[in-house]
């Protein structure tokens, strides 16, 4: 039960390390020409790489994933990481070369994701075929659940007079 508990953490940080990269690199390409569509293009060919040509769309497609949701959502931690690993990549490097456009930006995207996947393939994993896992915000309600049901089931330490 606990290492489930330390699994599911896992994940739930993975995960948050994602949204947080991506908010990074979506504010930093914004700001170098860049506007919505083009940032959905990029995040796709990036995925297209990193998941042996599946695009964003694809790759919900072939989980079951609605239109509203994101892939990452239901990704396991492993390629969660992945995904981090990319994107902090393509930041990096985006700042470093002060790279501009969505051209620009989207092949340094492309060639992160590609890096990412050999380095996978090497070790004999491949992305798009490791199984989705449950949805992440079905998951962060359950953990939430448990944690006041814990709480309640502990009780409160009695407070301590200053001084003792």
């Amino acid at each position: 039960m606990i290492e489930e508990r330390i699994l599911l953490r896992r994940r739930l940080e993975a995960r948050e390390k994602l949204r947080s990269a991506e908010k990074v690199l979506s504010d930093n390409i914004y700001q170098r020409g860049v506007d919505d569509e083009g940032f959905a293009r990029i995040r796709s060919k990036g995925d297209a790489a990193l998941f042996g040509g599946f695009t964003t769309q694809a790759m919900k497609d072939k989980f079951g994933i609605t239109q509203s949701r994101p892939l990452a959502d239901f990704l396991p931690t492993l390629t969660i990481a992945a995904k981090n690993l990319a994107a902090e990549m393509t930041n990096h490097n985006v700042r470093q070369e002060d790279l501009q456009g969505e051209f620009a930006i989207s092949n340094e995207h492309i060639q992160n994701n590609t890096s990412v996947r050999k380095m996978l393939d090497e070790r004999g994993i491949k992305p798009e075929s490791l199984p989705p896992e449950e949805d992440i915000k079905k998951l962060e309600r359950r953990v939430k659940s448990e944690e006041r049901k814990l709480e309640q089931a502990s009780g409160r330490l009695p407070k301590q007079e200053l001084g003792e």
